[in-house]
């Protein structure tokens, strides 16, 4: 007599826990969120899933899906400060700072990018901070059908089915959304980390030597700092405000760097511990042994295109980094 079959068991959805991270992240701008979306997905799930409806990854993006659609149900959509402001000119005011849901929040590689390197080449282009804040341009629905098939390269009829509508709402809804995404540079795919530029950026920062720190910008490289609106473009414009911050220690356009003490060089002393967020190096930034913020270059050609510095010691522990480093030495 055949006995019954066996028991496959609960399913497995960790297995897909980092691929949803990347699909809600670049749908909703936030790692935070994110994180919370595919949790609350995994909720539903096991209360919902049935092998009957069909494969699991499929069910499982279905109601991420949803829920994302239904978080993105606010008028207001997160952007960087270039999407709300044009370039300060050296020596303006910050302004005042903008509430966290105003902006493209960073994510950890290890939470949102595959460990496959064939597969990492490819997706991280598409979670750069910028890439993420260009398809907040979209509409909610857009942008869904930009990444699954785009991105994450779904079939026109996979996405249909997931969504919910027709093969030709899809490649009408992808049409559109390729239109409006603005035109990007992209790093090339497989370009490697260039070590060499991190160690030296690393160095210069800790010393606080402009020369050194602007020797390694782009000549057209950008500086941000979330929570303000305030930002800058060009070379030129970044070693004028190093210098100033330099020489006065706390100059109105970089006021919020200044140290504790608001004396000297307003980085000088300052200790980075590296991380990687966004497919891009990254570093905790601690200001006399405490967590002080966190920044994210972008890295192409050799140079450094643009530095977020997110003034919110609270993404430390989201990124593994200590609040504290008590008397640690300067990174080697």
């Amino acid at each position: 007599m055949t006995g019954a079959p066996a028991d496959p068991g609960p399913p497995d959805f960790e297995r897909y826990r980092v691929e949803l991270i990347g699909y809600c992240y670049r749908l909703l701008g936030s790692g935070f969120e994110a994180e919370d979306a595919v949790q609350e997905t995994f909720v539903r799930a096991w209360r919902t899933y049935d092998p009957g409806r069909g494969p699991l990854r499929s069910w499982l993006f279905h109601l991420a899906t949803n829920i994302c659609l239904d978080m993105l149900r606010g008028p207001q959509r997160r952007a960087r400060a270039m999407d709300l402001a044009p370039a300060a000119i050296p020596g303006a005011d910050l302004g005042a700072p903008q509430p966290p849901e105003r902006w493209i929040q960073p994510v950890p590689d290890a939470l949102a990018l595959p460990a496959d390197p064939a597969e990492l080449a490819v997706e991280r282009e598409t979670i750069r901070l910028a890439f993420v804040a260009a398809l907040q341009r979209l509409a909610p629905r857009q942008r869904a059908v930009l990444i699954l098939r785009d991105v994450l390269k779904w079939s026109a009829a996979e996405t249909a089915t997931l969504l919910g509508t027709t093969v030709t709402s899809v490649n009408s809804a992808l049409q559109r959304a390729r239109a409006r995404l603005p035109a990007a540079a992209p790093t090339p795919a497989g370009e490697a980390v260039d070590e060499e530029l991190l160690a030296r950026y690393v160095s210069a920062f800790e010393r606080y030597d402009v020369a050194e720190l602007v020797s390694l910008l782009h000549e057209d490289a950008t500086m941000s700092m979330p929570p303000f609106t305030w930002w800058l473009r060009g070379r030129e414009s970044i070693r004028a405000v190093l210098l100033a911050a330099a020489a006065s220690g706390a100059p109105r356009a970089v006021d919020a760097l200044a140290e504790p003490s608001g004396s000297g060089a307003p980085c000088a002393g300052s200790r980075l511990l590296p991380t990687r967020a966004n497919g891009s190096p990254a570093f905790g930034q601690y200001t006399d042994g405490e967590a002080f913020a966190l920044i994210v270059l972008d890295v192409a050609g050799g140079r450094i295109t643009d530095t977020t510095t997110y003034l919110d010691p609270d993404l430390f522990p989201f990124f593994g980094l200590p609040m504290s480093l008590g008397h640690a030495l300067r990174t080697e």
